[in-house]
């Protein structure tokens, strides 16, 4: 079964030696899930999420913009799969093309399902499966080594 998420924040896990990596935290089935991102995702989906507006298109603005122009959208993301301590997602979309409507699957890291969700607005579910292994209670959460979300 998938769980509708939500983007509970942008923060950076802190470890015994006061570094960290970036990670962007969902909320799905009452819990928290922590994925770690590159810094770059992680700016990319702080600032769509705080909706600040840029002069030039940003990489994954740019990829909405593509979709759009060839006839399709981004319907949701899925975080389905996670092997090996790396998560895996897939972005369910639809183009249009001389009036039919074609499906389409594309494999995409987690950090770039997620920043183009916020950007269109869509949802991004996550699995029972990846919830089951990965996913911390709030409780949990707040004894694992991040600061507050960004």
């Amino acid at each position: 079964m998938d769980h509708e998420a939500e983007i509970r924040g942008v923060g950076i896990s802190v470890d015994d030696e006061g570094g960290g990596a970036p990670a962007v935290v969902l909320e799905a089935r009452g819990e928290l899930l922590p994925i770690f991102v590159s810094y770059d995702q992680a700016q990319s989906i702080q600032l769509a999420v705080e909706e600040v507006p840029f002069e030039r298109p940003l990489t994954h603005d740019l990829f909405v913009d593509m979709i759009a122009e060839f006839g399709g959208a981004i319907d949701r993301v899925r975080i389905d799969d996670l092997s090996g301590g790396t998560f895996y997602a897939k972005i369910d979309a639809e183009q249009y093309h001389g009036g039919e409507r074609k499906k389409l699957v594309l494999d995409a890291r987690p950090s770039d399902a997620v920043a183009l969700a916020v950007r269109v607005g869509c949802p991004v579910v996550i699995s029972d499966e990846v919830l089951d292994e990965a996913a911390h209670s709030p409780e949990e959460f707040d004894e694992l080594d991040f600061d507050e979300p960004a």
